[in-house]
């Protein structure tokens, strides 16, 4: 019973190193999200962190507007970073669950 417990408790210590080293690496995975007609140009990471804004001259001439485009692209930018994020360590989280009766909801 002993070693079981042991056993389940490295295996989530291991879990939890690859979440971390996982999270590192999603600092280094770009996404760059752009208006549909190219004026406004976002690059964040996959953990969310904002890189570069690139604005067009022609978007600083109305302030409205760019703010307008900068709430779209960044949310468009920011739901997709939110999605590579989630799968990848769900799928680092789910590798390395042990199995515990009752815990298969995390499966």
């Amino acid at each position: 019973m002993f070693g079981d417990l042991m056993g389940m408790m490295g295996k989530l210590k291991e879990t939890q190193k690859k979440v971390e080293e996982t999270k590192k690496r999603l600092d280094t995975v770009l996404i760059d999200e752009k208006s549909s007609d190219g004026l406004l140009s976002i690059t964040l990471t996959a953990n969310r962190e904002i890189k570069s804004i690139s604005v067009d001259d022609e978007l600083l001439k109305d302030k409205e507007q760019l703010e307008d485009y900068l709430v779209l692209v960044l949310n468009k930018a920011i739901a997709r970073a939110t999605e590579v994020n989630e799968t990848e360590l769900a799928a680092v989280a789910k590798e390395g669950i042990p199995n515990i009766p009752g815990m298969d909801m995390f499966k």
